[in-house]
């Protein structure tokens, strides 16, 4: 009982971490309306951040998880992590936004459930369970046809930034595989904050060196998406996330994230105009029935 309770909690904070993940990429397409470049709005959001992290940071640093001590080489993988899921994973993300729409950016950043599975089995010697694999079909079923249509009409640029894009996919992939293997030593919030401040840093001295913006020259709009970015598109999410992978694993959570494209494309629909066509209705019925296949079936943890 207490498994399966474990079980639903961290699919439901799995979901809404998801979702609110998603609504980045409706924000930073409104941000871009007003002609400010991809490095911008990434520094906007870590400095928005930024302060959050360090007051968590320093409220847990004295946590103990107890039992295997942390040495020096987790602390190495702990920055190498920071640097690829948070700091590359966005940049490529945002700079893939500035080509493509938020909704197509969402159906190939959902390979990375994929990458995760793979990544796991390759270098943690994780076996793909039966429910994984069936979860993830009906899960890309529904994806395939809610953004089926969405190719045709993004233009060349569709390349450019997929590209982009699906680098994005393949580093955030690898930071889940790693937070999996690194929350238990850590501890959920401590190594978010952790992970998070490195990202931040990383972000700063990019800035500090490629861009020549002048950052306090935008318009008030600017800052206030950028504040809601921090918020609840990167701080909020960001713990929601780790908890859950802690709850349910790295692999169930990559499945679940499958409402990620569906959340997105509501948003964009709601927020940027764009379309919703019965398809793609139809696909979404699809998406949740794959995620409520895994919070049902007993799936073992990893």
């Amino acid at each position: 009982m207490d498994s399966k309770k474990t079980l639903i909690n961290g699919v439901l904070l799995g979901i809404l971490g998801i979702v609110l993940f998603s609504s980045k990429a409706v924000m930073v397409k409104l941000a871009y309306q007003y002609k400010i470049d991809a490095l911008s709005v990434l520094f906007l959001r870590m400095l928005f951040s930024f302060p959050f992290y360090i007051v968590i940071a320093y409220i847990y640093r004295n946590e103990k998880k107890g039992e295997a001590a942390i040495n020096t080489k987790d602390y190495q993988w702990l920055v190498f992590f920071g640097v690829v899921g948070y700091y590359l994973a966005s940049y490529f993300d945002f700079v893939g936004l500035t080509y493509i729409k938020a909704s197509l950016e969402r159906i190939i950043l959902f390979v990375y459930p994929t990458i995760v599975l793979l990544f796991n089995k390759l270098f943690l010697k994780k076996k793909i369970t039966k429910n994984q694999k069936i979860a993830i079909l009906i899960t890309y079923i529904g994806i395939i046809i809610t953004f089926g249509s969405e190719v045709s009409i993004s233009g060349s640029n569709a390349y450019i930034g997929g590209f982009f894009v699906l680098l994005s996919a393949i580093t955030f992939a690898s930071y889940l595989v790693g937070s999996g293997w690194l929350i238990p030593k850590f501890g959920v919030v401590r190594f978010t904050a952790y992970a998070m401040l490195i990202s931040c840093i990383c972000v700063f001295v990019h800035f500090g060196i490629i861009s020549q913006v002048d950052i306090f020259n935008f318009p008030w709009q600017v800052y206030v998406l950028g504040l809601l970015i921090a918020v609840f598109a990167t701080v909020i999410p960001s713990f929601l996330v780790s908890i859950s992978i802690k709850l349910i694993s790295s692999s169930n959570f990559a499945i679940i994230a499958g409402i990620g494209p569906i959340s997105t494309i509501i948003l964009a629909v709601v927020f940027l105009n764009e379309k919703l066509a019965i398809l793609q209705i139809f696909g979404t019925v699809v998406v949740i029935l794959g995620i409520l296949l895994v919070s049902k079936k007993s799936v073992k943890k990893d």
